[in-house]
C-alpha cells in the first residue's frame, strides 16, 4: 500500500482502521496485535486527536468488556488487564498531551479532548477505590503526570488526585504531594498566559473557518516566538510544530495552494530545533527525521539535514542507505533545488569521513550522477492524483552551477586539467545562452593558459543571443588587454561594436513586436467588452410583430403611475492613450571610463542631442568613475550609443546599454537607509547581486532581489483597476444601496456607462469612468481637527527651501524622518524646494521649533509653513534674541465681524500711499513704530 512509503492523514487511516476492525478476530492475540500495530502506524505519521480518542475508546472498551461476565480467552494473555491497560493508556496520553491546551483549533477537537479527559478520569477513579497495595506506586506515578498535563481547566482532576492521596497516603505525604502538584499547575498556567495571544489567534482562525493560509501564518508566528526564547521549551516547541504540521497536512489533502511549501518549512524547522536543543535526544531526533521524509519525500533540504545528522552522530553506516532512499522514491528528481542539496550533503560526508585511494573516484561518481539527474530528470509521482509521469528537472541543468563548480574543483585538486575543461565543455553544450556558463568556461581556459582556444570561444559567442552579452564583451575586452596584441584589441573592439549594434536592433524589434502584440490584445479585449455590454443592454433582436396596435398619441408629460424606464445614450468609447511609464531598464545607458571630476551637467550636455535626459547619476567606484544616464523615452537609447568613444575632458568614454542593470529590491530591514543599501550592493554587478536574494539581513527577514522588469506590472491584479470603477453623480437622497445594485450588479464598468442619464428615484444619474487624478468635491469636509481637509493638510505641511540640485525624494525623506514622522514628501527640482506633509501638526512643530540647523548634502535647509496656494506664511523658529523668543506683536488687532458688526475692509495700497488725513497718518505711524508693550497688554485685560 501507499501508506507503507508515504505518510497519510487521519482521513486515510480512519478508513483503514474501519476495514481492519471488520476483518480481524479480536478474540485472538494475533488479531488484537495487528489492530494495535495499525493504530501505532496511524499515530506515528501526524498528530490526530480523533485517532487517539478512538484508540483510547478501544482500550477502555475491551477492558470493560473482559472485566464483566465475559471470560477473557487464554490466548490474549496479559492483554487488556488492568496493569496493561493503564500502561497503554499512558502511552496514548503521552502522544496527545501536546494538543490539550486551553484554546484548540476546532470544535470537534474540543469535544474529543473533553471526552478523552472524561474517559481517563473515569477509568482511574474507578480503580483508585479498588487499588491494591502493589498497584499504588504505578497509580501515584501516573496521577501527577495527568495533573501536570491537564493543569489548565482541570479542577476535577485536582479533586480526584486530592481524594486519592487523602485516602491512600499519610498526612505528611499528602501535603508534599499536593504542594508539588500545585506548583506544577502554577508553572503550567503561567507558561500558558505568555502564549495565550497565539493560542487565541489559532482558535479564532478555526472558529471563523478561515480557509486561507491565515491559520498557517499564525502557526509560523507562534513558532518564531518560541524559537526566539532565551531557553526554548522542548515540550512547547514540540507541541506547536506537531499541531502546525498536522494542520498543514490537512490543508494539503484538501488541495489548498501553498500548504505543501508550508509543510516543508515546518518539518525543516522542527528538525533544526531538535538538533539545537540537547535534551531532545538522538532517538527522538531520528524518529522525527523518519517521519519527515515520509511526509515530504520531495523536500531535498530535509534529506540533506538527515544525512548531516547521521554524520553528526557518527552513524556513517546509514548515510549511503539514506542517500539511496532519497532518490529511490523518484520524487526529488523533478526539481533542481531538491536534488542539489542532497548531492552536496552526501559528497561532503564522503570528503570528510571516507579515506583511501578510491574516495576521489566515489566523489566524482556521485557528482556526475547528480549532474545527470539534474539534466535528465526521472519519473515522478503526483501525490494528489497517484499518477506516474516523466518529468525533466531542467534541460539546462542547475542555473547556479553548484554541482559543476564542485566537480571542477575536485578535478583541479587532483591536477586533472583536461577533465576540468571537459566539465565546462559539457555544460556549455546543455546551456548555450547563459553568460555565466561561458565566462566560467573561458576563465578555466585562461587559467590553464589555453589562450588561443579562449580567444576562439570569444569569437564564436560574441554575436550569440545570450542572456547578458555585455558581460561577454567586457570579458573579451579585458582578455585582449591583458593577453592580446594591439591588433587583437582593435579587432575585438570592432567586433564588439558591431555586436552591440546588432543586439540593440534585435532588442528594439522585440520590444516593438511585444508592444504591438499588447496593443492588439488590449484592443481585442476592449472590443469584446463593448460587444458584451451592448448585448447585455439591448438583448437579442426581437422578431418583427406586425399585429401590434398603434399607440395612442398623448402629451409629453409622464403619468404619475408610470414606471421610470431606462433611456439609452450612445456611449462614445475612445481608445485611452497609454499612460507614461518610467522604463529605467530600457531607457538607460551605462557610461564608463569617465575622467575624474566629471559632473552631471557635462554628461547632460553630451547626451542632450539624443533626447530628453531624465536623470543622471554619477557613482565613484574604488577604481573608476561611472554613471548612468536615463532618458524619458527608450527611442533615445540608439542615438546615445553612438556617443561611445567620444571624448569628455580629453578622455574617451565608454557607452553601453544598461541591460539588466537595474534591481528591484523588497523586504529589506526597516532600519536600512540609502547608505546601508549602497554598501550592500555597491561592490556587485546586477547579476552578481542576485546572489543576495533570500539572504537574511535580520533573523527570519529574507531580502528579495530581482532584475527590474517594467512589464511585470501588467501581471498585477490591480493593473486595470481604474477601468473597473465608475463615478455616479446626481443621485436622489432616497437612493439606497439595493437600488444601485439592481442597476449595476450585472454590468462591468464599460457596460455601466450606458446607464448614464438613467432616471432613478425621479432623478437622472450621471455615470462616468472614475479618475483617480480628479480630486473629490468633498475635499473641504471637516476633519477630526475641526479644520477643512485642505486646511488640515496645510496645518501639517512645511516647505523646505535651499535644497541641493537634483535632490532625491527618498534621501531627503530619510533625513527628515530622523526628526519627525513624515506622511508624504514631494520635491520640486526646478525650484530646489520640497513640501513635506507630516502625520500631525505636532510632528510639523518639531521641525519649525528646531533651532539647530539641518545640513543636507552640504546645504543648510530652510523651513517655513505652507500657506494657501503654496505661499510660505511663517518661517521656522529664529535663533533666540536678547529680548526672548516670545516678543509681543506690534500689529493692532482687527475688529471681529458678528451680530451688529460689519468687518471693515482693509485699507488699500493706494489709500496707504496717499492718506487723506496727514495727522492721523502720522499718529498711526508713530504707534505702529513704537508697538504696544506689556503695560498696554495688562491695561487691556483690566478693562
Amino acid at each position: 500500500m501507499l501508506v507503507d512509503f508515504l505518510a497519510a492523514g487521519e482521513q486515510v487511516w480512519t478508513s483503514l482502521i474501519d476495514a481492519k476492525e471488520k476483518t480481524v478476530d479480536l478474540e485472538t492475540k494475533e488479531g488484537v496485535e495487528e489492530l494495535l500495530a495499525l493504530y501505532e502506524r496511524a499515530e506515528s505519521d501526524y498528530l490526530s486527536i480523533p485517532i487517539l480518542q478512538r484508540h483510547l475508546e478501544f482500550l477502555l472498551g475491551r477492558h470493560e468488556y473482559y472485566s464483566g461476565e465475559i471470560l477473557k480467552p487464554d490466548d490474549l494473555g496479559d492483554l487488556f488487564s488492568t496493569s496493561w491497560t493503564r500502561a497503554a493508556i499512558t502511552e496514548v496520553v503521552d502522544k496527545g498531551v501536546i494538543h490539550l491546551t486551553k484554546v484548540l483549533s476546532s470544535h470537534h477537537e474540543v469535544t474529543a479532548v473533553t471526552e478523552l479527559q472524561d474517559s481517563i478520569q473515569v477509568f482511574f477513579v474507578a480503580r483508585l477505590g479498588q487499588a491494591h497495595t502493589s498497584t499504588l506506586p504505578s497509580i501515584i506515578s501516573i496521577s501527577p503526570s495527568l495533573t501536570r498535563r491537564y493543569a489548565i481547566d482541570s479542577e476535577d482532576t485536582m479533586e480526584y488526585y486530592s481524594s486519592f492521596t487523602t485516602n491512600n497516603r499519610s498526612p505528611a505525604q499528602y501535603e508534599v504531594l499536593l504542594s508539588t502538584a500545585s506548583k506544577v499547575r502554577d508553572r503550567t498556567n503561567k507558561s500558558f498566559e505568555r502564549r495565550e495571544q497565539f493560542e487565541d489567534a489559532l482558535g479564532l482562525s478555526a472558529t471563523l473557518q478561515v480557509k486561507s493560509n491565515y491559520s498557517l501564518d499564525d502557526y509560523a508566528r507562534y513558532i518564531a516566538y518560541e524559537r526566539r526564547a532565551r531557553n526554548p521549551d522542548l515540550f512547547v516547541m514540540t507541541s506547536v510544530f506537531e499541531r502546525a504540521i498536522a494542520e498543514a497536512e490537512r490543508r494539503r489533502f484538501e488541495g489548498e495552494t501553498g500548504s505543501e511549501e508550508a509543510l516543508r518549512i515546518f518539518w525543516i524547522g522542527f528538525v533544526d530545533v531538535l538538533q539545537r536543543i540537547n535534551e531532545a535526544g538522538k532517538d527522538k531526533e531520528f524518529a522525527v527525521y523518519r517521519r519527515a521524509v515520509r511526509s515530504v519525500p520531495i523536500c531535498g533540504e530535509v534529506w540533506a539535514r538527515y544525512i548531516r545528522a547521521l554524520e553528526r552522530h557518527e552513524l556513517g553506516a546509514q548515510v549511503s542507505d539514506v542517500y539511496n532512499q532519497a532518490f529511490s522514491t523518484g520524487l526529488v528528481q523533478s526539481d533542481v533545488e531538491q536534488v542539489v542539496p542532497i548531492v552536496l550533503a552526501y559528497t561532503g560526508y564522503l570528503r570528510r569521513h571516507e579515506e583511501g585511494d578510491d574516495i576521489l573516484l566515489a566523489i566524482i561518481a556521485v557528482l556526475e550522477g547528480g549532474i545527470d539527474i539534474v539534466r535528465k530528470g526521472a519519473y515522478t509521482l503526483c501525490l494528489s492524483c497517484l499518477v506516474f509521469s516523466s518529468n525533466t528537472a531542467s534541460k539546462h541543468g542547475d542555473p547556479k552551477l553548484r554541482l559543476e563548480k564542485y566537480l571542477a574543483a575536485i578535478y583541479d585538486q587532483a591536477d586533472l586539467k583536461d577533465e576540468v575543461i571537459s566539465v565546462w565543455e559539457a555544460v556549455v553544450k546543455c546551456n548555450k545562452s547563459s553568460y555565466l556558463v561561458w565566462t566560467s568556461y573561458v576563465d578555466t581556459l585562461i587559467k590553464y593558459q589555453q589562450l588561443e582556444k579562449a580567444r576562439q570561444v570569444f569569437l564564436d559567442i560574441h554575436t550569440k543571443n545570450l542572456d547578458w552579452p555585455e558581460a561577454i564583451w567586457e570579458a573579451w575586452t579585458n582578455f585582449e588587454q591583458m593577453y592580446g596584441s594591439i591588433d587583437g584589441l582593435d579587432q575585438c573592439l570592432d567586433k564588439v561594436e558591431k555586436a552591440q549594434y546588432q543586439v540593440t536592433l534585435r532588442r528594439l524589434k522585440e520590444a516593438e513586436k511585444s508592444g504591438y502584440a499588447m496593443s492588439q490584445a488590449a484592443a481585442g479585449e476592449q472590443y469584446a467588452l463593448v460587444a458584451e455590454a451592448t448585448a447585455t443592454l439591448t438583448g437579442t433582436d426581437p422578431a418583427m410583430d406586425v399585429d401590434t396596435e398603434v399607440p395612442q398619441v398623448r402629451g409629453t408629460k409622464r403619468e404619475a403611475d408610470d414606471e421610470p424606464v431606462m433611456t439609452h445614450k450612445k456611449v462614445k468609447i475612445e481608445q485611452k492613450p497609454q499612460p507614461l511609464k518610467r522604463d529605467r531598464e530600457n531607457s538607460t545607458v551605462f557610461v564608463g571610463d569617465l575622467p575624474n571630476g566629471a559632473t552631471e551637467e557635462e554628461l547632460t550636455s553630451l547626451f542632450k542631442d539624443c533626447g530628453n535626459v531624465r536623470e543622471v547619476k554619477i557613482t565613484q567606484l574604488p577604481q573608476a568613475l561611472v554613471a548612468t544616464v536615463e532618458f524619458s523615452d527608450r527611442d533615445s537609447v540608439p542615438a546615445a550609443l553612438t556617443k561611445d568613444k567620444k571624448k569628455l575632458r580629453g578622455q574617451e568614454v565608454a557607452v553601453h546599454l544598461a541591460w539588466k542593470s537595474t534591481l528591484y529590491v523588497t523586504n529589506f530591514p526597516e532600519s536600512a537607509d540609502d547608505g546601508a543599501i549602497r554598501d550592500l550592493f555597491g561592490q556587485n554587478s546586477a547579476e552578481k547581486a542576485l546572489e543576495l536574494h533570500g539572504r537574511e539581513l535580520e533573523p527570519h527577514h529574507s531580502i528579495n532581489v530581482f532584475i527590474s522588469n517594467p512589464d511585470r506590472k501588467k501581471e498585477r491584479t490591480d493593473q486595470d483597476a481604474n477601468d473597473r470603477e465608475i463615478y455616479v453623480a446626481g443621485l436622489s437622497k432616497f437612493t439606497t444601496q439595493a437600488d444601485l445594485d439592481k442597476v449595476f450588479k450585472t454590468k462591468d464598468a464599460l457596460a455601466a456607462l450606458d446607464a448614464n442619464n438613467f432616471e432613478l428615484k425621479r432623478r437622472r444619474m450621471a455615470v462616468t469612468m472614475a479618475d483617480s487624478r480628479v480630486r473629490s468635491k468633498s475635499r473641504n469636509t471637516t476633519t477630526e481637527s475641526g479644520l477643512s481637509r485642505a486646511a488640515d493638510i496645510r496645518n501639517r505641511s512645511i516647505r523646505i527651501r535651499n535644497l541641493p540640485a537634483n535632490t532625491q525624494e527618498g534621501l531627503l525623506q530619510q533625513a527628515i524622518e530622523k526628526i519627525a514622522a513624515v506622511k508624504r514628501l514631494e520635491v520640486f527640482i526646478d525650484q530646489n524646494e520640497a513640501v513635506v506633509e507630516f502625520e500631525n501638526a505636532a510632528e510639523a512643530g518639531k521641525l519649525l521649533l528646531r533651532t539647530d540647523p539641518i545640513l543636507f548634502r552640504g546645504n543648510t535647509l530652510q523651513f517655513s509653513e505652507e500657506g494657501p496656494d503654496s505661499v510660505a506664511i511663517r518661517s521656522a523658529a529664529p535663533p533666540p534674541k536678547a529680548g526672548g523668543l516670545f516678543v509681543p506683536r506690534a500689529a493692532t488687532s482687527r475688529p471681529r465681524a458678528g451680530l451688529g458688526h460689519a468687518r471693515k475692509p482693509l485699507p488699500s495700497a493706494h489709500s496707504q500711499a496717499h492718506p487723506s488725513n496727514p495727522k492721523n497718518t502720522e499718529k498711526k505711524s508713530t504707534t505702529s513704530d513704537q508697538g504696544k508693550g506689556q503695560d498696554d497688554f495688562r491695561k487691556m485685560l483690566d478693562g
